[in-house]
Protein backbone atom coordinates (compact mmCIF):
# COMPACT_ATOMS: atom_id res chain seq x y z
CA UNK A 1 0.00 0.00 0.00
CA UNK A 2 1.54 3.37 -0.99
CA UNK A 3 2.42 5.87 1.70
CA UNK A 4 -0.07 8.71 2.17
CA UNK A 5 0.89 12.01 0.57
CA UNK A 6 1.30 15.30 2.40
CA UNK A 7 -1.08 17.27 0.23
CA UNK A 8 -3.92 14.80 0.65
CA UNK A 9 -3.35 14.54 4.40
CA UNK A 10 -3.48 18.30 4.82
CA UNK A 11 -6.56 18.72 2.67
CA UNK A 12 -8.45 16.08 4.61
CA UNK A 13 -7.29 17.45 7.96
CA UNK A 14 -8.26 21.01 7.02
CA UNK A 15 -11.77 19.88 6.11
CA UNK A 16 -12.15 17.92 9.35
CA UNK A 17 -10.88 20.76 11.52
CA UNK A 18 -13.09 23.32 9.80
CA UNK A 19 -16.11 21.09 10.38
CA UNK A 20 -15.17 20.90 14.07
CA UNK A 21 -15.18 24.70 14.31
CA UNK A 22 -11.42 25.19 14.67
CA UNK A 23 -10.78 28.84 13.73
CA UNK A 24 -7.54 28.24 11.77
CA UNK A 25 -7.91 24.77 10.24
CA UNK A 26 -5.16 24.91 7.61
CA UNK A 27 -2.58 26.40 9.96
CA UNK A 28 -3.39 23.84 12.65
CA UNK A 29 -3.17 20.99 10.15
CA UNK A 30 0.26 22.14 9.01
CA UNK A 31 1.54 22.54 12.55
CA UNK A 32 0.27 19.11 13.56
CA UNK A 33 1.89 17.45 10.56
CA UNK A 34 5.12 19.33 11.28
CA UNK A 35 5.01 18.00 14.83
CA UNK A 36 4.37 14.45 13.64
CA UNK A 37 7.25 14.69 11.17
CA UNK A 38 9.50 16.57 13.64
CA UNK A 39 10.01 19.13 10.92
CA UNK A 40 9.53 22.85 10.43
CA UNK A 41 6.24 24.17 9.08
CA UNK A 42 8.03 25.45 5.98
CA UNK A 43 9.12 21.90 5.21
CA UNK A 44 5.52 20.69 5.53
CA UNK A 45 4.42 23.31 3.00
CA UNK A 46 7.15 22.18 0.64
CA UNK A 47 6.04 18.57 0.98
CA UNK A 48 2.44 19.60 0.34
CA UNK A 49 3.33 21.44 -2.86
CA UNK A 50 5.19 18.35 -4.08
CA UNK A 51 2.49 16.07 -2.65
CA UNK A 52 5.40 14.06 -1.29
CA UNK A 53 4.82 10.80 0.58
CA UNK A 54 4.69 10.82 4.39
CA UNK A 55 6.14 7.84 6.30
CA UNK A 56 3.51 5.55 7.76
CA UNK A 57 4.55 6.13 11.37
CA UNK A 58 4.34 9.91 10.95
CA UNK A 59 0.99 9.61 9.19
CA UNK A 60 -0.35 7.49 12.05
CA UNK A 61 0.90 10.01 14.62
CA UNK A 62 -0.70 12.80 12.59
CA UNK A 63 -4.05 10.97 12.50
CA UNK A 64 -3.98 10.65 16.29
CA UNK A 65 -3.14 14.32 16.76
CA UNK A 66 -5.84 15.31 14.29
CA UNK A 67 -8.50 13.29 16.13
CA UNK A 68 -7.62 15.02 19.38
CA UNK A 69 -7.63 18.46 17.78
CA UNK A 70 -11.05 17.74 16.26
CA UNK A 71 -12.20 17.14 19.86
CA UNK A 72 -10.86 20.67 20.52
CA UNK A 73 -7.86 19.83 22.60
CA UNK A 74 -5.63 22.91 22.46
CA UNK A 75 -3.11 22.86 19.66
CA UNK A 76 -0.43 23.92 22.14
CA UNK A 77 -1.15 20.90 24.34
CA UNK A 78 -0.71 18.61 21.36
CA UNK A 79 2.59 20.12 20.25
CA UNK A 80 3.75 20.90 23.79
CA UNK A 81 4.78 24.42 22.85
CA UNK A 82 3.34 27.92 22.65
CA UNK A 83 5.07 30.83 20.89
CA UNK A 84 5.15 34.10 22.80
CA UNK A 85 6.91 37.10 21.29
CA UNK A 86 10.51 35.93 20.70
CA UNK A 87 10.41 32.82 22.88
CA UNK A 88 8.75 29.40 22.80
CA UNK A 89 7.21 28.12 26.01
CA UNK A 90 6.59 24.57 27.13
CA UNK A 91 2.90 24.20 27.99
CA UNK A 92 0.42 21.47 28.69
CA UNK A 93 -2.43 20.49 31.01
CA UNK A 94 -2.42 22.51 34.21
CA UNK A 95 -1.19 25.83 32.87
CA UNK A 96 -2.84 28.71 31.04
CA UNK A 97 -1.79 28.90 27.38
CA UNK A 98 -0.43 32.42 26.72
CA UNK A 99 -2.40 34.49 24.21
CA UNK A 100 -1.30 36.97 21.53
CA UNK A 101 -3.06 39.85 23.32
CA UNK A 102 -0.82 39.33 26.35
CA UNK A 103 2.20 40.02 24.15
CA UNK A 104 1.10 43.68 24.09
CA UNK A 105 0.85 43.73 27.89
CA UNK A 106 4.40 42.38 28.01
CA UNK A 107 5.47 45.06 25.55
CA UNK A 108 4.50 47.83 27.98
CA UNK A 109 6.63 46.27 30.72
CA UNK A 110 9.50 45.67 28.29
CA UNK A 111 9.42 49.26 27.03
CA UNK A 112 9.54 50.63 30.58
CA UNK A 113 12.40 48.35 31.65
CA UNK A 114 14.35 49.22 28.49
CA UNK A 115 13.75 52.95 29.09
CA UNK A 116 15.14 52.62 32.61
CA UNK A 117 18.19 50.73 31.32
CA UNK A 118 18.93 53.58 28.91
CA UNK A 119 18.35 56.21 31.58
CA UNK A 120 20.53 54.49 34.17
CA UNK A 121 23.28 53.83 31.63
CA UNK A 122 23.41 57.57 30.94
CA UNK A 123 23.42 58.28 34.67
CA UNK A 124 26.28 55.86 35.32
CA UNK A 125 28.35 57.33 32.48
CA UNK A 126 27.94 60.80 34.02
CA UNK A 127 28.91 59.69 37.55
CA UNK A 128 32.49 60.52 38.68
CA UNK A 129 34.54 57.37 38.96
CA UNK A 130 35.86 58.40 42.38
CA UNK A 131 32.38 58.15 43.91
CA UNK A 132 32.41 54.45 44.66
CA UNK A 133 30.67 54.25 47.98
CA UNK A 134 27.11 54.55 46.64
CA UNK A 135 27.69 52.08 43.83
CA UNK A 136 29.25 49.58 46.25
CA UNK A 137 26.22 49.85 48.50
CA UNK A 138 23.86 49.32 45.57
CA UNK A 139 25.95 46.40 44.36
CA UNK A 140 25.79 44.71 47.76
CA UNK A 141 22.01 45.19 47.94
CA UNK A 142 21.57 43.70 44.47
CA UNK A 143 23.78 40.72 45.28
CA UNK A 144 21.67 40.07 48.34
CA UNK A 145 18.64 40.02 46.04
CA UNK A 146 20.35 37.34 43.96
CA UNK A 147 21.32 35.32 47.01
CA UNK A 148 25.05 35.77 46.40
CA UNK A 149 27.90 37.31 48.37
CA UNK A 150 28.72 40.96 47.60
CA UNK A 151 31.46 41.04 45.00
CA UNK A 152 33.42 43.70 43.20
CA UNK A 153 33.78 44.19 39.47
CA UNK A 154 32.18 45.84 36.48
CA UNK A 155 29.65 43.07 35.84
CA UNK A 156 28.22 43.32 39.34
CA UNK A 157 28.07 47.12 39.18
CA UNK A 158 26.26 47.03 35.82
CA UNK A 159 23.76 44.49 37.14
CA UNK A 160 23.08 46.62 40.20
CA UNK A 161 21.72 49.37 37.95
CA UNK A 162 19.29 47.04 36.20
CA UNK A 163 15.60 47.81 36.67
CA UNK A 164 13.56 45.43 38.82
CA UNK A 165 10.42 43.97 37.20
CA UNK A 166 7.91 41.70 38.92
CA UNK A 167 5.44 39.45 37.09
CA UNK A 168 2.55 38.54 39.38
CA UNK A 169 0.47 35.46 38.48
CA UNK A 170 3.15 34.40 36.01
CA UNK A 171 1.50 31.13 34.91
CA UNK A 172 3.83 29.59 32.33
CA UNK A 173 6.38 32.36 32.94
CA UNK A 174 5.63 33.99 29.58
CA UNK A 175 5.81 37.67 30.52
CA UNK A 176 8.74 37.22 32.90
CA UNK A 177 10.74 35.34 30.27
CA UNK A 178 9.93 37.94 27.61
CA UNK A 179 11.16 40.78 29.82
CA UNK A 180 14.32 38.91 30.80
CA UNK A 181 15.03 37.96 27.18
CA UNK A 182 14.33 41.32 25.59
CA UNK A 183 15.83 43.58 28.26
CA UNK A 184 19.32 42.30 29.10
CA UNK A 185 20.34 43.66 32.47
CA UNK A 186 16.83 43.74 33.90
CA UNK A 187 16.22 41.87 37.12
CA UNK A 188 13.00 39.88 36.93
CA UNK A 189 10.99 38.13 39.63
CA UNK A 190 7.99 35.92 38.84
CA UNK A 191 5.34 34.79 41.32
CA UNK A 192 2.93 31.87 40.93
CA UNK A 193 0.81 30.13 43.56
CA UNK A 194 -0.69 27.16 41.71
CA UNK A 195 1.53 24.07 41.95
CA UNK A 196 0.98 22.83 38.40
CA UNK A 197 1.53 26.23 36.81
CA UNK A 198 4.58 26.83 38.99
CA UNK A 199 6.10 23.59 37.69
CA UNK A 200 5.63 24.72 34.09
CA UNK A 201 7.09 28.14 34.93
CA UNK A 202 10.11 26.50 36.56
CA UNK A 203 10.69 24.51 33.39
CA UNK A 204 10.43 27.58 31.17
CA UNK A 205 12.49 29.91 33.36
CA UNK A 206 15.40 27.59 34.09
CA UNK A 207 18.61 29.29 33.02
CA UNK A 208 16.88 32.60 32.28
CA UNK A 209 18.07 34.44 35.37
CA UNK A 210 14.47 35.01 36.48
CA UNK A 211 13.84 34.48 40.19
CA UNK A 212 10.72 32.31 40.49
CA UNK A 213 8.77 32.39 43.75
CA UNK A 214 5.89 30.13 44.67
CA UNK A 215 3.42 32.20 46.62
CA UNK A 216 0.25 34.26 46.64
CA UNK A 217 0.70 37.23 44.31
CA UNK A 218 -1.29 39.38 46.74
CA UNK A 219 1.11 38.90 49.66
CA UNK A 220 4.43 37.74 48.21
CA UNK A 221 7.77 39.57 48.07
CA UNK A 222 7.43 41.71 51.19
CA UNK A 223 11.21 42.06 51.08
CA UNK A 224 10.88 44.10 47.88
CA UNK A 225 8.27 46.59 49.10
CA UNK A 226 8.83 50.04 47.64
CA UNK A 227 11.76 49.00 45.41
CA UNK A 228 10.20 47.63 42.23
CA UNK A 229 10.31 49.55 38.95
CA UNK A 230 7.68 47.61 37.00
CA UNK A 231 4.84 45.35 38.11
CA UNK A 232 3.07 43.47 35.33
CA UNK A 233 0.29 40.94 35.66
CA UNK A 234 -2.12 38.84 33.68
CA UNK A 235 -4.23 37.67 36.63
CA UNK A 236 -7.43 35.63 36.50
CA UNK A 237 -10.22 38.11 35.76
CA UNK A 238 -13.14 36.26 34.12
CA UNK A 239 -16.43 36.87 36.03
CA UNK A 240 -18.07 33.72 37.43
CA UNK A 241 -20.96 33.68 34.96
CA UNK A 242 -18.89 34.40 31.84
CA UNK A 243 -18.00 30.90 30.67
CA UNK A 244 -15.53 31.13 27.75
CA UNK A 245 -17.01 30.16 24.40
CA UNK A 246 -14.01 28.29 23.00
CA UNK A 247 -13.83 24.65 24.17
CA UNK A 248 -10.03 24.90 24.32
CA UNK A 249 -10.39 27.54 27.04
CA UNK A 250 -13.53 26.35 28.82
CA UNK A 251 -12.43 22.71 29.12
CA UNK A 252 -8.66 22.84 29.16
CA UNK A 253 -7.35 26.08 30.68
CA UNK A 254 -7.27 25.70 34.48
CA UNK A 255 -10.16 27.47 36.21
CA UNK A 256 -7.76 28.99 38.74
CA UNK A 257 -6.11 30.89 35.87
CA UNK A 258 -9.40 32.12 34.42
CA UNK A 259 -11.87 33.15 37.09
CA UNK A 260 -11.01 36.24 39.11
CA UNK A 261 -13.67 35.70 41.82
CA UNK A 262 -16.22 38.20 43.03
CA UNK A 263 -19.32 39.23 41.12
CA UNK A 264 -17.25 41.24 38.64
CA UNK A 265 -14.27 38.87 38.37
CA UNK A 266 -11.97 41.51 39.84
CA UNK A 267 -11.46 40.22 43.40
CA UNK A 268 -8.08 38.69 42.57
CA UNK A 269 -7.05 41.69 40.42
CA UNK A 270 -7.86 43.98 43.35
CA UNK A 271 -5.46 42.01 45.52
CA UNK A 272 -2.83 42.09 42.77
CA UNK A 273 -3.30 45.85 42.41
CA UNK A 274 -2.85 46.34 46.16
CA UNK A 275 0.34 44.26 45.93
CA UNK A 276 1.57 46.43 43.07
CA UNK A 277 0.96 49.56 45.16
CA UNK A 278 3.00 47.99 47.95
CA UNK A 279 5.87 46.80 45.75
CA UNK A 280 6.37 49.76 43.43
CA UNK A 281 8.67 52.66 44.14
CA UNK A 282 7.27 56.17 43.52
CA UNK A 283 7.07 56.57 39.74
CA UNK A 284 7.08 52.81 39.16
CA UNK A 285 4.82 51.47 36.42
CA UNK A 286 1.90 49.07 36.82
CA UNK A 287 0.29 47.24 33.90
CA UNK A 288 -2.45 44.62 34.22
CA UNK A 289 -4.48 42.74 31.62
CA UNK A 290 -8.27 42.63 31.90
CA UNK A 291 -11.30 41.71 29.81
CA UNK A 292 -12.47 44.24 27.24
CA UNK A 293 -15.69 44.78 29.23
CA UNK A 294 -13.75 45.64 32.40
CA UNK A 295 -11.87 48.76 31.24
CA UNK A 296 -13.77 51.30 33.33
CA UNK A 297 -13.91 49.01 36.35
CA UNK A 298 -10.20 48.31 36.12
CA UNK A 299 -9.35 52.02 36.03
CA UNK A 300 -11.61 52.65 39.01
CA UNK A 301 -10.03 49.73 40.85
CA UNK A 302 -6.52 51.15 40.39
CA UNK A 303 -7.49 54.70 41.31
CA UNK A 304 -9.43 53.53 44.40
CA UNK A 305 -6.16 52.49 46.06
CA UNK A 306 -5.10 56.13 46.31
CA UNK A 307 -1.61 54.98 45.39
CA UNK A 308 -1.60 55.60 41.64
CA UNK A 309 -1.87 58.44 39.17
CA UNK A 310 -4.89 58.58 36.87
CA UNK A 311 -5.15 55.18 35.23
CA UNK A 312 -5.14 54.71 31.47
CA UNK A 313 -6.68 52.01 29.32
CA UNK A 314 -4.61 50.65 26.44
CA UNK A 315 -5.64 48.40 23.58
CA UNK A 316 -4.45 45.10 22.19
CA UNK A 317 -3.45 44.42 18.59
CA UNK A 318 -7.10 44.33 17.50
CA UNK A 319 -7.93 47.68 19.13
CA UNK A 320 -9.84 46.20 22.05
CA UNK A 321 -9.37 47.77 25.53
CA UNK A 322 -7.38 45.05 27.31
CA UNK A 323 -5.05 46.57 29.91
CA UNK A 324 -4.86 49.22 32.60
CA UNK A 325 -1.63 51.21 33.04
CA UNK A 326 -0.69 53.65 35.79
CA UNK A 327 2.28 55.01 37.74
CA UNK A 328 2.81 54.81 41.47
CA UNK A 329 2.55 58.12 43.29
CA UNK A 330 4.61 59.11 46.31
CA UNK A 331 1.50 58.78 48.49
CA UNK A 332 1.78 56.35 51.40
CA UNK A 333 -1.03 53.78 51.65
CA UNK A 334 -1.96 51.26 54.33
CA UNK A 335 -1.11 47.61 53.49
Amino acid sequence: MPEPCAGALLRGATTALAAAGVPSPRADAELLLAHALRAERAEVRRLAILDAPVPDDAAAAFDDLLARRVRREPLQHLTGAAPFRHVELAVGPGVFVPRPETEVVAQVAIDEAARLIRSRDRSVSDTPTSDTRASDTTMARDDAFCGARPRAGGAARSHAHGPLAVDLCTGSGAIALAVATEVPGARVVAVELDAAAHAWAARNLTGSGVRLVRGDARTALRDLDGTVDVVVSNPPYVPPGAVPRDPEVAHHDPAVALYGLGADGLEVPRGVTAAAARLLRPGGLYVMEHAETQAAAARAMVEATGAFEAAQTRTDLTGRPRMVVSRRTATSVEH
